[in-house]
């Protein structure tokens, strides 16, 4: 499909921009980071990326380095008690997604796609078959993410992973795009602790598996 290359194109200047504009913004929260608390900078999840090939998605760390290992997020009686005073902020602007800017110039990520899947989040990634959405590169953002995030069970969100691909082109990927600003601002769909996720498995968010 031409329109799948040309957005690789796209999206690999639009994400060398967007590197070069907020290298300030990123700047700050590596400084801020380290002053708040112990531990990396960088967190590393491994994911599912185009035709279930695995690769390590970035994020800026957001919880302490005694987090419970191997625990998601929405397993933990009090997330709250792990996550940082400056990941708090993070994850509530988002801003912990910021190092993805990475993976999309790399090529296992694209803008807006499919959000990965966590490698394993085996029911996702078997209901996302049914729709082809494993067979394109995943987002940074995308059509499940402005309609319900971390609230959607799983059938749902496959299926709005579906209804993404069968309508991939400028216009879905603007809607998307515009989509998740408003979302970012309103904070929808964003939930912490054992609420979160029951019906559709694994927090998006950072949970510490090393």
């Amino acid at each position: 499909m031409i329109y799948i290359k040309c957005k690789r194109v796209i999206d690999f200047f639009l994400s060398l921009i967007g590197l070069i504009v907020l290298s300030p913004i990123i700047l700050i929260l590596i400084i801020a980071i380290k002053v708040d608390s112990k531990g990396p900078i960088l967190f590393k999840q491994k994911r599912v990326g185009i035709d279930k090939k695995h690769f390590h998605i970035l994020k800026f760390r957001t919880m302490r380095i005694d987090t419970p290992k191997d625990t998601p997020t929405h397993l933990l009686d009090n997330p709250a008690a792990y996550i940082t005073r400056v990941g708090k902020f993070l994850r509530k602007t988002s801003l912990d997604e910021l190092p993805q800017i990475f993976n999309i110039l790399a090529g296992q990520m694209a803008i807006i796609g499919p959000r990965p899947a966590l490698w394993n989040q085996y029911d996702l990634i078997e209901e996302r078959d049914k729709y082809g959405a494993n067979d394109i590169l995943p987002g940074l953002t995308g059509w499940a993410q402005i309609n319900g995030r971390d609230e959607l069970p799983i059938d749902v969100k496959a299926n709005l992973d579906g209804e993404y691909v069968d309508r991939l082109g400028p216009a879905m990927d603007i809607k998307c795009f515009f989509g998740t600003l408003v979302s970012v601002v309103k904070s929808d769909g964003v939930v912490e602790g054992k609420s979160s996720q029951s019906n559709s498995g694994q927090n998006d968010k950072e949970y510490m598996s090393k």
